[in-house]
């Protein structure tokens, strides 16, 4: 029987219908797969299918009889438990789907609103990942049924067929990586992770071999490592030293000397399954305009990552530098911003990145700076924090510069097993970002600085300039406006459970409205496709610039049906808003 049903999938997968302008198959339509479908994927997985639901419905007997409500409140900001969850996203708000007459399929935590428990964006159905062969049978599937397929970590989709890749854990630190169809000159220290390994982690097997891996920072290091964060370009705060998370041989051409340029080179080789089903490793070597495109070009797009290779870093000593004032009167806050946003390319040019919040009353800043001299110190950091000390009246003002031996001293990798509580997770909100770019820091500093304290919230991740700037901007997919800019500036809107489709709809329009006004200082400018928007008026430019049309060509060659699909991600424009038909 087993052999009978062997064939039969076998048999189905190879009858895989040609695109034919038809939409996506969802969940309740007749098409969607039977239960006998379903049960010849499942004889095919290493791990039953997944079943998800909204992390709240264990708040609803009815619904989820064997939850346990309690649990879920009190992890609702638990950023390692929410990525345990299939069914949970980091913002609440993504598992849920506001309709186009203002009604919202949600799960709500508050269950005294009295609204039933809806499955919302939380797709009904995935699988569990463990295995090449697991993800290679599920794309095949979604390939064969015409359904709507997202991959988390990259995604939601409403109706849609889920592949899981949070269990894809491996971790191989190799002192002499050589790509596939390489020769030992091109050997490096590499770490190769899988799609479901998170920072902490990376960083933990990083720092056991007394290496450094250039990565995402977050309060709990619960961001993937192998997934969105490379495809959409990889910033850190280390970037203005070592490059972003894409690799450049081109970048040694423009600065062999520069010792933080010369380390621009990060990821050095993908391993990933194909939409044909097929796996295919991605490098310098093989595969090379998908190795291209998946440096910058975009998540969820390409196929389904299954590893990637970074180059590793010798440890290093950094000064950390804090600072945390509040402001008597906003013309003072004006003038430390100001002088803040001049100093920027300086800063970047040295190799410092940082991170910034503020308003017109306070200031808080986070600065490490990789082997930093003291004498760099004295002339940069030192007077901008004398300056804001004295313009505040706050006793409880401090600035501090406190010397560190090594990276994990400020990282501090976690082995998350403790509860991992971050403010940005388990809420309601929406990003907009833009770039600023160096021109706008260096010729309107005080234009720029009131324009982004005028914002109700802001802030400046300092992620760009430095070893970020000096690669060839045509060298990976990533859009060109990263080379001229030297921070990343986010604002945010945010709402309770409950809100009403037509308040959150005025909450995003002010988002788009202060995006605007970022453009206006840096015009042509571009963003972090993975901390914007949802709603960008023209994503081909934000988030690809002159690279779109090249993308576009690499993705009809790959991906010819447009299995892949995600919202203002390549070729998005070309399906209608729920991404389930063509237009």
């Amino acid at each position: 029987m087993r052999l009978k049903a062997l064939l039969d999938f076998v048999i189905l997968v190879s009858t895989w219908s040609k695109g034919d302008g038809k939409c996506r198959c969802i969940y309740n339509e007749p098409c969607w797969p039977t239960e006998q479908d379903f049960a010849s994927l499942s004889s095919h997985l290493s791990q039953p299918l997944l079943r998800p639901v909204p992390p709240a419905s264990a708040c609803y007997p009815f619904h989820n009889p064997s939850g346990n409500c309690s649990d879920v409140q009190s992890h609702r900001r638990d950023s390692i438990w929410r990525t345990d969850q299939p069914g949970a996203y980091e913002n609440i708000n993504f598992e849920s789907h506001i309709f186009q007459n203002g009604s919202i399929s949600a799960c709500y935590l508050n269950t005294t609103f009295g609204i039933p428990c809806e499955q919302g964006n939380v797709p009904p159905v995935g699988v569990d990942a463990r295995t090449v062969e697991d993800v290679k049978v599920a794309v095949k599937f979604a390939g064969q049924h015409n359904l709507r397929l997202v991959v988390k970590n990259t995604g939601s989709g409403r109706n849609a067929f889920m592949i899981w890749t949070h269990h894809l854990k491996n971790i191989t630190y190799t002192a002499e990586f050589i790509p596939e169809g390489g020769s030992r000159k091109d050997a490096v220290p590499g770490l190769t992770v899988g799609a479901g390994v998170q920072w902490y982690e990376a960083y933990t097997a990083a720092a056991q071999n007394n290496r450094f891996v250039v990565g995402g920072i977050s309060a709990t290091g619960s961001n993937g490592a192998a997934g969105g964060w490379i495809m959409g370009g990889g910033h850190s705060v280390f970037s203005p030293k070592f490059g972003l998370g894409e690799f450049s041989t081109n970048a040694l051409l423009r600065c062999i000397a520069d010792w933080g340029c010369a380390r621009v080179d990060n990821a050095v080789e993908f391993t990933i399954v194909k939409p044909n089903g097929d796996y295919a490793v991605v490098n310098s070597h093989h595969n090379q305009d998908l190795f291209w495109a998946l440096r910058g070009g975009g998540p969820g797009s390409w196929g389904v990552l299954i590893s990637v290779t970074y180059k590793t870093h010798d440890l290093f000593p950094l000064v950390f530098s804090t600072l945390n004032v509040t402001f008597s009167t906003p013309d003072a806050a004006t003038s430390i911003v100001t002088e803040l946003v001049r100093l920027s390319p300086i800063l970047s040019d040295l190799g410092w990145g940082g991170y910034g919040v503020f308003s017109n009353m306070s200031l808080f800043l986070e600065f490490p700076s990789p082997n930093a001299s003291w004498a760099d110190v004295k002339s940069t950091i030192l007077p901008l924090f004398d300056l804001a000390m004295n313009a505040s009246h706050d006793p409880d003002a401090v600035a501090t510069t406190t010397p560190l031996a090594n990276p994990y001293e400020l990282l501090n990798p976690s082995d998350g097993t403790e509860s991992q509580d971050d403010p940005e997770v388990g809420g309601l909100a929406e990003l907009g970002s833009r770039l600023l770019s160096r021109n706008a820091a260096e010729l309107r500093p005080e234009e720029t600085a009131r324009l982004l304290l005028s914002f109700d919230f802001v802030e400046v991740h300092f992620v760009a300039g430095g070893a970020v700037g000096r690669v060839e901007p045509d060298s990976v997919a990533l859009n060109p406006g990263w080379r001229k800019a030297v921070a990343l500036v986010r604002t945010a809107g945010s709402w309770e459970e409950g809100t009403s489709a037509k308040a959150i709809n005025r909450i995003q329009q002010g988002l788009a409205q202060d995006v605007t006004a970022l453009d206006h200082i840096s015009p042509d400018s571009a963003t972090y496709m993975n901390e914007a928007s949802l709603h960008e008026l023209d994503f081909k430019k934000s988030f690809f610039g002159n690279h779109y049309d090249k993308l576009k060509a690499i993705k009809r060659k790959y991906d010819p049906r447009s299995l892949f699909i995600v919202a203002e991600g390549i070729a998005s424009d070309e399906w209608d808003d729920a991404l389930t038909c063509p237009r």
